[in-house]
Protein backbone atom coordinates (compact mmCIF):
# COMPACT_ATOMS: atom_id res chain seq x y z
CA UNK A 1 0.00 0.00 0.00
CA UNK A 2 0.94 3.58 -0.56
CA UNK A 3 0.38 6.91 0.35
CA UNK A 4 2.38 10.35 0.73
CA UNK A 5 3.92 11.06 3.36
CA UNK A 6 5.18 14.95 5.45
CA UNK A 7 8.85 14.60 6.21
CA UNK A 8 10.62 17.62 7.75
CA UNK A 9 14.46 17.43 6.82
CA UNK A 10 16.84 19.21 8.67
CA UNK A 11 19.62 20.48 5.86
CA UNK A 12 22.45 22.85 6.75
CA UNK A 13 25.91 22.87 7.65
CA UNK A 14 28.36 24.47 10.56
CA UNK A 15 26.88 27.84 9.64
CA UNK A 16 23.64 26.85 10.51
CA UNK A 17 20.26 25.77 8.87
CA UNK A 18 16.40 25.60 8.92
CA UNK A 19 13.93 21.96 8.92
CA UNK A 20 12.35 21.87 4.97
CA UNK A 21 9.29 20.21 4.08
CA UNK A 22 8.88 17.38 1.84
CA UNK A 23 6.14 15.31 0.83
CA UNK A 24 7.25 12.15 -0.46
CA UNK A 25 5.93 8.38 -1.29
CA UNK A 26 5.58 5.78 1.09
CA UNK A 27 5.63 1.78 0.04
CA UNK A 28 4.67 -0.56 2.59
CA UNK A 29 7.95 -2.34 4.79
CA UNK A 30 10.01 0.82 4.35
CA UNK A 31 12.19 1.92 7.01
CA UNK A 32 13.00 5.83 7.37
CA UNK A 33 16.33 5.71 5.83
CA UNK A 34 13.90 4.23 2.59
CA UNK A 35 12.61 7.57 2.48
CA UNK A 36 16.01 9.71 3.01
CA UNK A 37 17.08 7.57 0.31
CA UNK A 38 13.72 8.48 -2.02
CA UNK A 39 14.08 11.99 -1.42
CA UNK A 40 17.82 11.97 -2.47
CA UNK A 41 16.89 10.27 -5.77
CA UNK A 42 13.98 12.67 -6.52
CA UNK A 43 13.66 15.91 -4.94
CA UNK A 44 17.58 16.51 -2.76
CA UNK A 45 20.18 14.84 -4.46
CA UNK A 46 22.26 16.99 -2.22
CA UNK A 47 21.00 15.94 1.09
CA UNK A 48 24.04 14.30 3.06
CA UNK A 49 23.80 10.93 5.59
CA UNK A 50 26.09 8.61 6.78
CA UNK A 51 25.17 4.78 6.23
CA UNK A 52 26.27 1.54 5.27
CA UNK A 53 24.62 -1.70 5.71
CA UNK A 54 21.10 -0.84 6.19
CA UNK A 55 20.69 -4.20 8.14
CA UNK A 56 21.10 -2.26 11.90
CA UNK A 57 24.60 -3.62 12.61
CA UNK A 58 27.07 -0.94 11.48
CA UNK A 59 25.56 2.00 13.76
CA UNK A 60 26.00 4.65 10.70
CA UNK A 61 22.47 6.24 9.96
CA UNK A 62 22.43 8.17 14.03
CA UNK A 63 20.17 10.39 13.48
CA UNK A 64 16.58 11.41 15.40
CA UNK A 65 13.23 10.82 14.64
CA UNK A 66 10.87 13.30 15.98
CA UNK A 67 13.45 13.90 18.81
CA UNK A 68 14.24 10.63 19.79
CA UNK A 69 17.45 9.27 18.79
CA UNK A 70 17.02 6.63 16.62
CA UNK A 71 18.60 4.41 13.54
CA UNK A 72 16.94 5.08 10.20
CA UNK A 73 17.29 2.04 8.95
CA UNK A 74 15.93 0.41 11.84
CA UNK A 75 12.64 2.69 12.31
CA UNK A 76 9.56 1.65 10.23
CA UNK A 77 7.32 3.88 8.66
CA UNK A 78 4.43 1.44 9.58
CA UNK A 79 5.16 3.20 13.12
CA UNK A 80 3.93 6.20 12.13
CA UNK A 81 0.18 7.42 11.48
CA UNK A 82 0.02 8.04 7.79
CA UNK A 83 -0.83 12.28 8.41
CA UNK A 84 1.41 12.65 10.82
CA UNK A 85 4.83 14.74 9.68
CA UNK A 86 7.81 12.66 10.83
CA UNK A 87 10.85 15.35 11.59
CA UNK A 88 14.43 13.83 11.12
CA UNK A 89 17.30 16.09 12.52
CA UNK A 90 21.04 15.24 12.99
CA UNK A 91 22.59 14.04 16.79
CA UNK A 92 21.94 16.73 18.80
CA UNK A 93 25.25 16.20 20.95
CA UNK A 94 27.51 16.31 18.22
CA UNK A 95 28.48 19.20 15.71
CA UNK A 96 27.15 19.00 12.73
CA UNK A 97 28.91 18.23 9.46
CA UNK A 98 26.20 18.87 6.65
CA UNK A 99 22.08 18.31 7.10
CA UNK A 100 21.85 14.92 8.95
CA UNK A 101 25.58 13.78 9.32
CA UNK A 102 27.75 14.46 12.32
CA UNK A 103 30.79 14.72 13.42
CA UNK A 104 31.43 12.18 16.24
CA UNK A 105 35.19 11.56 16.73
CA UNK A 106 34.48 12.95 19.81
CA UNK A 107 33.94 9.14 20.61
CA UNK A 108 36.74 7.91 18.71
CA UNK A 109 38.97 10.28 20.89
CA UNK A 110 37.25 8.76 24.15
CA UNK A 111 37.80 4.99 22.70
CA UNK A 112 41.87 5.98 22.26
CA UNK A 113 41.82 6.67 26.06
CA UNK A 114 40.43 3.63 27.38
CA UNK A 115 43.81 1.52 27.54
CA UNK A 116 43.14 -2.30 25.73
CA UNK A 117 42.81 -5.68 27.20
CA UNK A 118 45.58 -6.40 29.42
CA UNK A 119 46.78 -9.47 30.45
CA UNK A 120 48.78 -10.75 33.46
CA UNK A 121 52.96 -10.44 32.54
CA UNK A 122 54.16 -13.07 30.98
CA UNK A 123 50.59 -14.60 29.49
CA UNK A 124 51.11 -15.54 25.98
CA UNK A 125 48.27 -14.95 23.86
CA UNK A 126 47.69 -19.09 23.23
CA UNK A 127 47.80 -19.47 27.02
CA UNK A 128 44.27 -18.13 27.49
CA UNK A 129 42.17 -20.22 29.53
CA UNK A 130 38.30 -19.43 30.68
CA UNK A 131 35.22 -21.14 30.78
CA UNK A 132 31.97 -19.68 29.29
CA UNK A 133 30.83 -18.75 33.32
CA UNK A 134 33.77 -16.34 33.30
CA UNK A 135 32.51 -13.94 30.47
CA UNK A 136 28.39 -14.46 30.84
CA UNK A 137 28.24 -11.04 32.32
CA UNK A 138 30.48 -8.81 30.03
CA UNK A 139 29.82 -10.78 26.72
CA UNK A 140 26.51 -9.07 26.81
CA UNK A 141 28.28 -5.39 26.10
CA UNK A 142 30.18 -6.70 23.08
CA UNK A 143 26.96 -6.33 20.98
CA UNK A 144 27.78 -2.70 20.92
CA UNK A 145 27.51 -1.33 17.26
CA UNK A 146 28.49 2.06 18.32
CA UNK A 147 26.29 3.93 16.91
CA UNK A 148 26.74 6.36 19.80
CA UNK A 149 22.93 6.84 20.48
CA UNK A 150 23.62 6.22 24.06
CA UNK A 151 26.32 8.78 23.79
CA UNK A 152 23.99 11.32 22.16
CA UNK A 153 21.35 10.71 24.56
CA UNK A 154 23.29 10.83 27.68
CA UNK A 155 22.45 14.81 29.05
CA UNK A 156 25.55 15.05 31.20
CA UNK A 157 27.76 15.67 27.67
CA UNK A 158 24.13 16.83 25.70
CA UNK A 159 23.07 19.35 27.93
CA UNK A 160 26.83 20.53 29.30
CA UNK A 161 29.47 20.88 26.63
CA UNK A 162 32.14 21.57 29.23
CA UNK A 163 31.79 17.97 30.81
CA UNK A 164 32.96 16.41 27.09
CA UNK A 165 36.70 16.66 28.35
CA UNK A 166 36.30 14.90 31.62
CA UNK A 167 33.06 12.42 30.83
CA UNK A 168 33.64 9.60 28.06
CA UNK A 169 29.65 8.61 28.07
CA UNK A 170 28.06 5.27 28.74
CA UNK A 171 29.71 3.75 25.21
CA UNK A 172 33.27 4.08 26.86
CA UNK A 173 31.98 3.44 30.71
CA UNK A 174 30.58 0.35 29.49
CA UNK A 175 34.15 -0.81 27.68
CA UNK A 176 35.47 -0.18 30.69
CA UNK A 177 32.92 -1.81 32.88
CA UNK A 178 33.49 -5.14 30.08
CA UNK A 179 37.13 -5.20 30.99
CA UNK A 180 37.20 -4.31 34.53
CA UNK A 181 34.64 -7.84 34.40
CA UNK A 182 37.57 -9.88 32.30
CA UNK A 183 38.92 -12.88 34.55
CA UNK A 184 42.33 -11.99 33.00
CA UNK A 185 42.66 -8.50 32.91
CA UNK A 186 44.91 -6.57 35.17
CA UNK A 187 44.84 -3.01 34.90
CA UNK A 188 43.20 -0.70 37.14
CA UNK A 189 40.27 0.07 35.71
CA UNK A 190 38.00 1.25 38.71
CA UNK A 191 40.60 4.05 39.13
CA UNK A 192 40.75 4.79 35.61
CA UNK A 193 36.85 4.76 35.68
CA UNK A 194 36.49 7.14 38.19
CA UNK A 195 39.41 9.43 38.13
CA UNK A 196 40.06 9.89 34.33
CA UNK A 197 36.38 9.27 32.42
CA UNK A 198 34.32 11.04 35.00
CA UNK A 199 32.01 7.57 36.25
CA UNK A 200 31.05 9.61 39.13
CA UNK A 201 29.34 12.28 36.53
CA UNK A 202 26.94 9.42 35.59
CA UNK A 203 23.40 9.80 37.69
CA UNK A 204 22.03 6.37 36.16
CA UNK A 205 19.04 7.83 34.32
CA UNK A 206 18.99 4.99 32.10
CA UNK A 207 18.39 6.92 29.11
CA UNK A 208 21.14 5.24 27.20
CA UNK A 209 19.74 1.68 27.93
CA UNK A 210 16.29 3.28 26.50
CA UNK A 211 17.54 4.33 23.02
CA UNK A 212 20.03 0.92 22.51
CA UNK A 213 19.21 -0.80 19.43
CA UNK A 214 20.86 -3.71 20.73
CA UNK A 215 18.60 -3.25 23.92
CA UNK A 216 21.88 -3.99 26.24
CA UNK A 217 21.70 -3.12 29.90
CA UNK A 218 23.87 -0.56 29.94
CA UNK A 219 22.98 1.41 32.99
CA UNK A 220 22.04 -1.79 35.40
CA UNK A 221 24.62 -4.45 34.06
CA UNK A 222 27.45 -2.07 33.42
CA UNK A 223 27.41 1.49 34.90
CA UNK A 224 25.74 0.72 38.03
CA UNK A 225 28.00 -2.16 38.85
CA UNK A 226 31.13 -0.34 38.01
CA UNK A 227 29.88 1.94 40.58
CA UNK A 228 28.97 -0.09 43.36
CA UNK A 229 32.56 -1.67 43.07
CA UNK A 230 34.66 1.94 42.87
CA UNK A 231 32.60 2.57 45.88
CA UNK A 232 33.42 -0.48 47.78
CA UNK A 233 36.92 0.44 47.12
CA UNK A 234 36.65 3.68 47.71
CA UNK A 235 34.43 3.48 50.92
CA UNK A 236 34.89 0.22 52.70
CA UNK A 237 36.85 0.31 55.58
CA UNK A 238 37.70 -3.53 55.34
CA UNK A 239 39.28 -2.86 52.26
CA UNK A 240 40.90 0.86 53.05
CA UNK A 241 42.40 -0.84 56.65
CA UNK A 242 43.32 -3.70 53.95
CA UNK A 243 45.12 -1.20 51.56
CA UNK A 244 46.98 0.34 54.66
CA UNK A 245 48.31 -2.44 55.78
CA UNK A 246 49.78 -3.53 52.26
CA UNK A 247 51.44 -0.59 51.91
CA UNK A 248 52.81 -0.27 55.40
CA UNK A 249 54.07 -3.73 54.94
CA UNK A 250 55.74 -2.88 51.69
CA UNK A 251 58.26 -0.07 52.82
CA UNK A 252 59.39 -2.12 55.70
Amino acid sequence: MTHKADFRIWRGDTDGGELRDFKVEVNEGEVVLDIIHRLQATQAPDLAVRWNCKAGKCGSCSAEINGRPRLLCMTRMSTFAPDEVVTVTPMRTFPVIRDLVTDVSFNYAKARQVPSFTPPAGLEPGEYRMQQVDVERSQEFRKCIECFLCQNTCHVIRDFEDNKAAFSGPRFLMRIAELDMHPLDVADRQKAAQEEHGLGLCNITKCCTDVCPEHIHITDNALIPMKERVADRKYDPLVWLGNKIRRRGSGD
